[in-house]
């Protein structure tokens, strides 16, 4: 197992929750050797025995690579839509992932004409306005404004009309939705998830995400070893969901391969026993199964009904010793030792300052900090503690030593079971989920699709 800090999105909605980048082409000269047995067969053709090519090899560019029911897909646009996921995420992509990435983006944008022409169809129209001000507020959640984010769009190789598209398909398709699907959750239903609920009060649940490929015999070795590679990718930095989004071949591709909050009898055995075995953050795999492999994250786990002592927020008081250039391993564990036996007299945060200025150590204050937010290391450190009691020094030669003080703590309040309200609207929102995946699944069937 390998841990891993946390989870991105890429290809996620921007509800939920200026110019087109201009592309330099520049001639290149590329030779072809003459093939053995090929000089005579030239179909009456006068073809030199050398082959100079001239322009760029790149015929996606400026011209179609999808045409959907006659709305005309570019290589600008998939280029375009893969600069908006790299930059968000700040992905530096090798030339075969960035591939994989562009086929992944076009079934997205192919998704989204078809979101797109059947509101259309159906006379539902989003305006323009209603655009404009869906880009400001993902611009504010960016902290820029909608210049600053024209600008920084153009920057990273997108552009403005990228993401109004998709802002576009979103606000389109929900509304399709709405229309078309209508839903109905009964009592007894109702009732039978509360019931299940309180039944399960005190077991452990994990909030999970996969990555499945399916691999027949002869290809099992083949399967098993693409999928190292993407734990390796993982180990570089390359985002969970983005790896799930562009190479799984579950159902839950489309959602970064989540599978949600689950309890180990839902899953396969190979990955139920995984995911018991492992810690909020870390990934196992590649996991052999009946028919395939997976590869699971697990984002984090807690009791059925029980207030999660994670979910407290704390008030620190952080003191950070550093150590000047050069200092060796002997002489760094010395003066953390020293500092670890300082640290060990503080009594409360009011001894802070005097023990600080004593050691030559920094002293920063922390407010409303999330005990799960802090590196799983941290938190087992830190869930023990009393407020006025302090951590055990922490840290290395490189980034220095620190010792956490917990100066307040508000718990989490007591769980609760949901109310009859919470449930229907949970069991609704999976149908509704359910019936739109079918929707789009028949668009897709129906569908004229010309790749070029």
């Amino acid at each position: 197992m390998m841990g891993l800090g946390r989870i991105a999105g890429t290809g996620a909605k921007w509800l939920t929750g200026a110019g087109v980048a201009a592309l330099a082409t520049m001639a290149i000269a590329q030779t072809t050797p003459a093939q053995d047995g090929q000089s005579g067969v030239n179909n009456g053709l006068d073809l030199p025995s050398t082959l100079e090519i001239f322009g760029k090899a790149d015929p996606n560019v400026r011209k179609p690579t999808a045409i959907v029911n006659d709305y005309v897909i570019t290589g600008t646009d998939v280029d375009q839509r893969v600069a908006l996921v790299t930059g968000m995420q700040k992905l530096t992509l090798k030339p075969e992932e960035r591939e994989q990435l562009k086929l992944a983006m076009l079934r997205q944008l192919i998704d989204e004409t078809l979101e797109i022409q059947e509101a259309k169809a159906n006379e539902i129209k989003v305006d323009a306005r209603e655009i404009e001000s869906s880009f400001s507020r993902v611009g504010a959640r960016f902290q820029k404004s909608p210049d600053q984010m024209r600008a920084w769009l153009r920057e990273i190789g997108s552009s403005e009309r990228s993401i109004k598209r998709q802002i576009e398909a979103e606000l389109a398709w929900s509304r399709l939705l709405r229309r078309r699907v209508n839903v109905n959750v009964g009592e007894a239903e109702v009732k039978a998830m509360i019931d299940r609920l309180t039944a399960q009060k005190g077991t452990d649940e994990y909030h999970v995400y996969e990555i499945y490929q399916n691999a027949t015999p002869d290809r099992a070795k083949e399967v098993s070893a693409s999928m190292q590679k993407m734990i390796e990718q993982m180990r570089q930095g390359t985002p969970f969901d983005y790896l799930a989004r562009t190479y799984s071949q579950s159902s839950t591709r489309a959602r970064g391969g989540d599978l949600g909050w689950i309890q180990p009898a839902m899953l396969p055995e190979a990955l139920s026993q995984a995911v018991q075995d492992m810690q909020p953050g870390q990934v196992a795999g590649p996991i052999p199964l009946s028919a395939g492999f997976s590869i699971v994250y697990l984002a984090d786990k807690h009791k059925v009904g029980v207030a999660d002592p994670r979910d407290a927020k704390l008030s620190l008081r952080q003191l950070s010793l550093t150590f000047a250039k050069g200092t060796t391993e002997a002489q760094a564990s010395t003066r953390a030792a020293a500092f670890a036996k300082a640290t060990q007299t503080i009594r409360g945060c009011g001894d802070v300052s005097k023990v600080a200025a004593a050691e030559g150590a920094e002293v920063v204050d922390r407010d409303n900090i999330v005990i799960k937010d802090l590196p799983p290391a941290l938190q087992n450190l830190i869930l023990p503690l009393q407020v006025g009691q302090s951590t055990q020094p922490f840290g290395s030669i490189e980034d220095g030593v620190r010792v956490l003080v917990i100066c307040g703590r508000d718990d989490p309040p007591a769980a609760y079971t949901p109310s009859v309200e919470q449930v229907q609207e949970q069991l609704e929102d999976q149908r509704v989920n359910l019936r739109a995946e079918r929707m789009l699944r028949d668009l897709r069937r129906d569908a004229l699709i010309e790749y070029r």
